[in-house]
């Protein structure tokens, strides 16, 4: 348990430091947002919602078969091993992003924070615990967590394409503060959330033998065991 403990360890601490550096620009930088020409709001209008939980699920289910072709051995394996290949992706792809879900809403019913539309009434810093309501949930940024869910995982499938999951994850990260729902430090809560419950899946199915194999520095890396080594991340 030590590497998942060492992992969970940075990315919290990751988290706190990226939070406590954002903080003090939260409110500069939504009203900087809301000052953006209409066409690059437009923009992210129209992308934003690829961060909802809902398309996420959905999405999933198409989605990893793009890691199943990628990481599957189809000449070499039975159809019973591409069957267990499958149902692990599946259930990879299904525990992270849920669990990143309920994570999530737990965090933004405990803390209340206020969106940026009540930045003049209540400003940056108001908290209001327990309110259940829209407007006091906003940290942290549940579509920022999906992505942060859904391409992180991906990461963690194929690390050759982790630049390209980064960017994907955080453009739709920065719509959030674009189109006025989230602060940045909200945004950058919910990514690194949404990444810690995929890799901390992965060391779970890692262990468990489930798709994933422990590589030579402790980390899972996905596939046969015959090309963990070749995927493994440096």
């Amino acid at each position: 348990m030590r590497q998942p403990l060492s992992s969970t360890v940075w990315i919290l601490l990751t988290t706190i430091v990226l939070i406590l550096a954002l903080v003090p620009f939260d409110a500069y930088l939504s009203e900087w947002a809301k000052g953006l020409p209409e066409e690059i709001v437009d923009f992210n209008r129209m992308i934003t919602d690829f961060g909802t939980f809902a398309w996420m699920v959905y999405a999933s289910a198409l989605l990893f078969l793009v890691a199943f072709i990628a990481n599957s051995t189809a000449k070499r394996e039975t159809v019973r091993q591409q069957a267990r290949t499958a149902r692990s992706l599946s259930a990879y792809f299904f525990l992270t992003i849920g669990t990143a879900s309920v994570l999530v809403h737990g965090l933004k019913f405990l803390i209340g924070r206020a969106r940026p539309e009540l930045l003049q009434d209540y400003g940056a810093y108001s908290l209001t615990p327990f309110a259940g309501e829209r407007v006091f949930e906003s940290f942290p940024s549940g579509h920022s967590t999906a992505a942060g869910a859904l391409f992180g995982a991906f990461a963690m499938l194929m690390p050759r394409f982790r630049p390209l999951f980064f960017v994907f994850a955080v453009t739709i990260g920065a719509s959030r503060v674009i189109v006025g729902a989230h602060y940045p430090s909200d945004v950058a809560a919910g990514l690194l959330l949404g990444l810690w419950t995929a890799v901390m899946f992965a060391f779970l199915f890692a262990r468990q033998g489930w798709h994933f194999r422990r590589g030579a520095n402790g980390w899972p890396v996905s596939g046969p065991a015959q090309t963990a080594a070749r995927d493994e991340p440096q």
